[in-house]
């Protein structure tokens, strides 16, 4: 069942009328169980025994771990925790991957191998819950938050349906207790809720949905294209994937708020970063944050030297790259954002403007361009994320750096980046990303009139949203 869809039409309403009707916490809590079980399994119903299993798992762990002062004990029954939730992702999501790369090393070895692959499909979400439900029982190793004392309350946490698929990455201590104890949906945030959802399905149906279908022809095909049209491809992928994941964020929280719930924000108008430091501050933060508290900071972080910390950021962008999916160019994305990294780090790029210098007029400029400079070392790097192998991403950037017909990129991408500046700039200098509310109401009406009447004109094709793949 997609956000976009008019299943989530009707699914919606009768959720919030069940969850307002509902006579105590308990069957408040019971109920939005039942429907966030029947919003996964409305995609493949076999995968809810894999969801309950890994809730069951480390709900049992966490009791565990929390119940015993023996070291030895606790470890390896977090490793458990770990070890299940990792095989879990390595099944259905690398099994074939690794299989093929085993047989084409050993072909490479001079012996001549088959081995068989198995037709697996992929549990929408699997890669989303399983760091979930993962974070919950590290966090009770570490003594950071204690055991969920209700088997279904974690089991809400786990499958809390508005996150489930595609996150936010949400940490038991800001999630858990809100279930257990939701905040009165009040106007104002109903308001915020639904002005989300708005803003949420603009940019899914009205951006990301509209540019998809170029963005496909562009890397589908990129040999023979001039070098301004692959450009132009570049760009639209630029604004799709962002579109299309902080959509699906902004109707989550939308949705959320509307049940008394408010997920952590997951993107911070990131193309307006100054360093690829910042982007990652700003992109993806739930996965961002993830990956620097159990994998960054576990493995040293930078306590331990240039050389160690250099190491480390590397090894982290590559298993965030390989995180989204199971191919070589996700882990060659991963690779060049830990090379920028490092390099900013080398450089001292991440010093503040401030540090630099105190002239208004060179902080401008140098804000302008460091964000124009940072703005296309992503997309460079959403080249190798969009490609389906590595021949199709060397055509494309090697198409691009032939300068060709450069005027073919027209003003078509620079007329959507400023319909989305014309989101992100208010966001950002506000700090509110509910900042539009603050419009006067006969401003507010008529826009957002247009606006819904709009997505209801293109919104029928439901196409599904770009990070359900991972």
């Amino acid at each position: 069942m997609l956000f976009n869809s008019i299943s989530f039409l009707f699914f919606l309403p009768i959720v919030l009328m069940g969850v307002a009707l509902a006579p105590t916490p308990r069957w408040r809590n019971a109920f939005l169980l039942a429907a966030s079980y029947f919003f996964y399994g409305c995609w493949d119903w076999r995968f809810l025994a894999l969801l309950f299993a890994t809730t069951a798992i480390d709900f049992w762990v966490a009791k565990k771990i929390h119940a015993t002062a023996d070291a030895h004990v606790r470890k390896l029954t977090l490793l458990l925790s770990i070890g299940a939730n990792l095989g879990v992702l390595g099944f259905f999501k690398y099994c074939n991957f690794f299989v093929a790369n085993a047989q084409a090393l050993l072909q490479s070895l001079g012996m001549s191998v088959s081995m068989p692959t198995l037709s697996i499909i992929l549990p929408v979400g699997v890669s989303f819950y399983t760091f979930q439900s993962m974070s919950y029982t590290i966090d009770v190793y570490r003594g950071v938050t204690k055991p969920a004392e209700r088997f279904w309350d974690f089991a809400l946490y786990v499958a809390y349906f508005p996150q489930l698929v595609a996150g936010p990455i949400s940490r038991k201590a800001a999630l858990l207790p809100q279930l257990i104890a939701p905040a009165k949906v009040t106007l104002e945030r109903a308001n915020i809720g639904l002005m989300l959802i708005l803003l949420g399905l603009v940019k899914k149906v009205l951006i990301a949905d509209m540019l998809a279908p170029e963005v496909e022809r562009f890397f589908t095909h990129p040999t023979h294209v001039n070098s301004g049209l692959l450009l132009r491809g570049a760009y639209f992928f630029t604004f799709q994937i962002y579109c299309d994941f902080s959509g699906y964020t902004d109707i989550a929280r939308g949705v959320s708020e509307l049940l008394g719930v408010r997920l952590c924000i997951n993107f911070n108008q990131p193309y307006l970063s100054q360093s690829i430091t910042e982007f990652w501050r700003r992109w993806h933060m739930s996965l961002s944050f993830w990956l620097r508290d159990y994998l960054y900071i576990p493995l040293g972080g930078n306590r331990h030297g240039e050389s160690a910390t250099y190491r480390n950021l590397m090894l982290t962008m590559l298993l965030g790259g390989l995180w989204h999916g199971a191919s070589w160019t996700f882990v060659a994305w991963g690779a060049l954002h830990g090379t920028y990294l490092a390099v900013e780090r080398w450089l001292g790029i991440g010093r503040s403007p401030q540090q630099i210098s105190a002239n208004p007029l060179w902080r401008w400029v140098r804000r302008g361009v460091l964000t124009v400079w940072t703005f296309h070392l992503v997309v460079l790097g959403w080249i190798f994320f969009r490609a389906p192998n590595f021949t199709v991403a060397f055509e494309y950037i090697a198409g691009i750096a032939r300068c060709s017909h450069l005027t073919a990129v027209g003003v078509i991408p620079f007329v959507v980046g400023l319909v989305i500046l014309a989101i992100d700039i208010p966001q950002n200098r506000s700090g509110d990303q509910a900042v539009f509310l603050r419009a006067p109401w006969w401003l507010q009406s008529p826009v957002y009139a247009a606006l819904c009447f709009m997505i209801m004109l293109y919104g029928g094709r439901e196409i599904p949203f770009i990070y359900f793949q991972f």
